[in-house]
């Protein structure tokens, strides 16, 4: 019962330009993804490229230029703003509330008379006077009008209504078809070059791990790393020790030969610190 009481769906009407969709579609593929896969792996090339330019030449010189900017412009604007432009508008102030404001209120009390005693009556004397001829003026404007909107109708508005329903319209039709196709393509195409992009990266990566990396680590772990070690072991701490041995040499040499001409130091004599000195020294404890 239920299945009887649910309104049918009307059956959807049927495009009619499937042979052109299918005319249209395949070869702008075709052409699309031929040209657009260059295009997009030089857009990834020079997207690196841009990002490498940006932190390490653009980034540093936009620094270097707002700071240069921020001494030359900042700052003295910062100081024509203080001592010049504020006391310029305190001025201006003292201007506006001495001089400005009494001679604005006079000038309106003046036009507030002018207009109620001269212009109100010029100006009712004007209407009664222009009435009859703003009302022949309007009766003429009215006929006017109605002429021009009817010749208008008959020479632009129905020839251009049969070009847009008869030639328009169609061409319309057929070209949104055709761009909605390439539209489309170019979605495929850019998304493709993207999978390809990826893919050449991954592989180029690979091969840069492969070909330069693993063989640079193999050398260090099992090349560098033991002779490093042999170096070090037979080489520089031994040649460390040896120049620590002259080093305390020469330095004995050089004391032997002070000593031989200027004599032994003196030393420095002894202070009293007012304590007995011996076994007899007090202590805290007696």
């Amino acid at each position: 019962m239920d299945m009887q009481k649910r309104p049918q769906r009307p059956p959807q009407a049927q495009h009619p330009e499937g042979c052109l969709v299918v005319a249209v579609r395949i070869p702008v593929r075709i052409f699309v993804f031929l040209v657009v896969l260059p295009v997009r792996l030089l857009w990834d090339v020079f997207t690196a490229a841009a990002r490498f330019l940006w932190r390490y030449v653009l980034a540093p010189v936009g620094r270097v230029v707002g700071w240069i900017l921020h001494r030359l412009l900042v700052v003295p604007l910062i100081w024509l703003y203080r001592h010049l432009l504020t006391p310029l508008g305190h001025a201006l102030v003292w201007l506006y509330a001495r001089v400005l404001t009494p001679t604005g209120q006079a000038l309106v009390r003046f036009l507030v008379w002018f207009h109620a005693r001269v212009l109100t009556p010029i100006g009712h004397a004007v209407v009664w006077l222009l009435t009859p001829v703003a009302k022949a003026v309007a009766w003429l404007s009215d006929m006017l009008g109605t002429a021009l909107y009817w010749t208008a109708r008959v020479l632009l508005v129905l020839p251009a209504v049969a070009l847009w329903r008869w030639v328009l319209a169609p061409a319309g039709r057929v070209l949104g078809i055709v761009l909605r196709e390439i539209g489309e393509a170019l979605g495929h195409a850019w998304r493709a070059a993207g999978y390809v992009a990826r893919a050449a990266g991954r592989v180029l990566g690979t091969l840069f791990r492969w070909i330069f990396l693993e063989p640079a680590r193999w050398v260090y772990r099992t090349v560098l790393t033991p002779v490093g070690h042999v170096v070090r072991d037979l080489v520089l701490h031994p040649a460390a020790e040896a120049a620590r041995a002259i080093g305390r040499a020469v330095r004995q040499a050089r004391a032997d030969l002070r000593r031989a001409l200027f004599g032994e130091p003196t030393r420095p004599a002894p202070v009293d610190r007012r304590e007995p000195g011996g076994r007899d020294t007090r202590t805290l404890d007696g």
